[in-house]
């Protein structure tokens, strides 16, 4: 039997991240993530809306996303569905980043997870947070895009 390759598909995604941050640079974190974690992803119980990634000695840790259990988790494990989890990048990257984030107003936000060649990764974007005025910037720009689909789908009937 052939095995099926996976195209990256995406398990969880942080909404508000585009709304209240601009991304200056993105990347690739493996996740260090606990047997019930991984099923329970598959089946899409995970959660990012308030993760946010921060550098402890040296290391990024995810926390706020949540995993859910499945009902049919194992007996002898007790499932914690908040746990902070290990982001894996390699150091130099990690460097990189800490001497970003200490500069004013960065700050490490998680964008997704999603499955790559059968492994659990997370998106983060270092990303400086956003004024008042440019989150009303955002609703004005993403309404009028809806506006010309609206238009262009009644042009087209």
């Amino acid at each position: 039997m052939a095995t099926k390759k996976e195209s990256p598909s995406r398990i969880a995604d942080n909404k508000k991240a585009a709304y209240n941050y601009f991304f200056e640079e993105k990347f690739e974190a493996g996740v260090v993530l606990q047997g019930w974690e991984v099923k329970a992803a598959r089946e899409g119980k995970a959660q990012l809306t308030d993760g946010y990634v921060v550098i402890r000695e040296g290391e990024l840790w995810l926390i706020g996303c949540q995993i859910n259990p499945l009902s049919t988790a194992s007996t002898h494990v007790s499932p914690d569905t908040a746990r902070t989890k290990k982001l894996l990048m390699h150091k130099d990257q990690i460097r990189r980043l800490i001497g970003k984030v200490e500069q004013k107003g960065h700050t490490l936000v998680p964008l997704q997870l999603y499955w790559k060649e059968g492994k659990i990764k997370c998106e983060i974007a270092l990303a400086k947070g956003k004024a008042e005025h440019d989150k009303r910037d955002t609703i004005k720009d993403r309404e009028g895009k809806r506006e010309v689909e609206r238009a262009m789908k009644q042009r087209h009937k």
